[in-house]
C-alpha cells in the first residue's frame, strides 16, 4: 500500500485489505476444496441451489427468516455490494469511519457518498439525529439519497453498536424512505458472544434491510472469494435481487465451483469449522485486549474492541511526540507505524476520517507469530500471551507506543 497522492494514484488500487485471521485453514475445509478441484463449471450468477440453501440455513439458525430464493452469492463482498448499490440507485449515506472499500465503490458508480458522524460509544452506525439532518440537507441541495450502509460489528472500529442505537438509526432511515444494507461480515467474530448483544437491523425492519456477509470474515480464507446477501422477502426485495443478479451476470462475479463447495460446507457450520470460529475469536480477543491496554497506557485513545481482528486507535493526544518524528497527519502515521511494527497499519484517511486526525486501524494477526506453526501454537495455547513469540511481538508493540509519550 502506497501514498494516494503520487502519480494520480487513488485509494481503489491502494486501499488496505480487511484484517486477516493469520491462521492456517481448517483441514476439513481444505479437504472439501481439494475434493472439488476437478469441478470445472462455476456457480450460476447469484449462486447455485446448494450454496443459497446453505446461506439461508445460516441465517435461519440466527433467527432471521430466509429461503434460497432471497439469497444472492458472488465472488466476494465487493462485487456483491457493488451490484446491490447499483440496483438500489441514488446517493449513498455511510458512517464515518467506514470500511475502506465502500467509498471507492460509490464513486465508481458515479454516485455521491455522504459521510455521517458516528456516536461516541461505537462506530459502524451513524448518529440518528445527524442522519436525519444529512438526508434533509442533501435533498435540499438536490441530491437523491436512497441507501444507508451499516456495519454493526464494525470495520474499522471493532465495536458492536448496541441494539437500542441500531433501532433508532434504522427507524430514522426507514422514516426517510431509505433502503439499508447491513454488512455483517464480522458478526461471527464477537470476542465475548455471551456478553455482547449483536442484533441485526434485518431483525428489526426485515422488509427494508438487505444483509451482506463476506465469508472471509470467519469462514473461508480471503483467497477463496465468496460472499452472500439476504434480500428482503418482499416484492421489492425480489426485484432488488433480480436487478442485482443482472449486474453480477454483467460483470462475471460468479463464485468458482470449488470455492462454492467449500463455502456450502462452511455455511453449514460443521463441528471443525464452528470450533475454529470460536477459538479464533477467543484468541484475537486476548491479543486485542492486550494491544488495547498498550494503546491506552501510552496516552492514546481507542474504543474497547468487541469483534473482529483489529482495533482503531486515535493518537491525537500524542501529537507532540509524533510531530517531533515528522508525523503530522494520518498518512505520515500510517507510514511511521507500518515501518515501526513491520506490518501494515492503515491510517484513518483510508476509512473516511480526516487526514489531520491521527487515527489508525491496527490488526491483531501480526501479533500471533511470524510462521504458520507459531500461529497454530497461539491458537491452541492455554494462554497465548505467555508464548515467547507472542510476548516478543507485544513487547515491540508496547515499545512503539511508549516511545511516543
Amino acid at each position: 500500500m502506497q501514498r494516494t497522492v503520487e502519480e494520480g494514484r487513488g485509494p481503489v488500487r491502494y486501499g488496505p485489505p480487511a484484517p486477516e485471521p493469520g491462521l492456517p485453514v481448517v483441514p476439513e475445509l481444505s479437504a472439501v476444496l481439494a475434493a472439488a478441484a476437478g469441478r470445472t463449471d462455476p456457480e450460476p450468477p447469484g449462486g447455485g441451489p446448494a450454496l443459497r440453501a446453505a446461506a439461508a440455513g445460516y441465517w435461519q439458525r440466527r433467527g432471521l427468516h430466509a429461503d434460497a430464493e432471497c439469497v444472492a452469492a458472488a465472488s466476494g463482498a465487493q462485487p456483491l455490494l457493488f451490484a446491490l448499490m447499483a440496483a438500489v440507485g441514488g446517493d449513498v449515506l455511510l458512517p464515518r469511519p467506514c470500511p475502506a472499500w465502500w467509498v471507492p465503490q460509490v464513486t465508481m458508480l458515479g454516485r455521491t457518498a455522504y459521510h455521517v458522524p458516528t456516536p461516541a460509544e461505537c462506530g459502524g452506525v451513524p448518529d440518528p439525529f445527524a442522519l436525519l439532518e444529512t438526508v434533509r440537507r442533501v435533498r435540499d441541495e438536490g441530491g437523491d439519497p436512497r441507501l444507508l450502509l451499516l456495519c454493526v460489528p464494525d470495520d474499522p472500529t471493532a465495536t458492536v453498536a448496541p441494539p437500542e442505537l441500531v433501532h433508532e438509526v434504522c427507524e430514522a432511515a426507514v422514516s426517510e424512505g431509505l433502503h439499508l444494507v447491513s454488512d455483517e461480515t464480522w458478526g461471527d467474530t464477537l470476542h465475548r458472544p455471551q456478553e455482547t448483544v449483536f442484533l441485526s437491523p434485518a431483525e428489526m425492519f426485515p422488509g427494508r434491510v438487505t444483509v451482506l456477509a463476506d465469508l472471509a470474515g470467519a469462514y473461508t480464507p480471503a483467497s477463496w472469494p465468496a460472499a452472500v446477501a439476504r434480500c428482503p422477502l418482499t416484492g421489492p426485495g425480489a426485484a432488488l435481487r433480480a436487478r442485482a443478479l443482472d449486474l453480477l451476470t454483467a460483470i462475471g462475479a460468479v463464485v468458482p465451483g470449488p470455492v462454492a463447495e467449500a463455502a456450502t460446507y462452511a455455511l453449514g457450520e460443521p463441528g471443525p469449522v464452528a470450533a475454529r470460529i470460536r477459538t479464533a475469536a477467543a484468541l484475537h480477543a486476548r491479543v486485542a485486549a492486550a494491544a488495547h491496554h498498550a494503546v491506552l497506557a501510552s496516552g492514546a485513545l481507542a474504543r474497547p474492541p468487541h469483534a473482529g481482528r483489529h482495533l482503531y486507535a486515535d493518537l491525537g493526544p500524542l501529537r507532540a511526540g509524533l510531530a517531533a518524528r515528522g508525523v503530522t497527519d494520518s498518512m505520515d502515521l500510517e507510514e511511521y507505524l507500518s515501518a515501526r511494527l513491520d506490518s501494515l497499519v492503515p491510517g484513518g484517511h483510508r476509512f473516511g476520517d480526516e487526514m489531520s486526525a491521527l487515527r489508525v486501524r491496527i490488526a491483531t494477526a501480526p501479533l500471533l507469530g511470524s510462521t504458520p506453526e507459531q500461529r497454530l501454537e497461539s491458537l491452541t495455547a492455554a494462554d497465548p500471551l505467555e508464548l515467547p513469540h507472542v510476548a516478543r511481538a507485544l513487547s515491540t508493540f508496547v515499545r512503539a507506543f511508549d516511545e511516543l509519550r
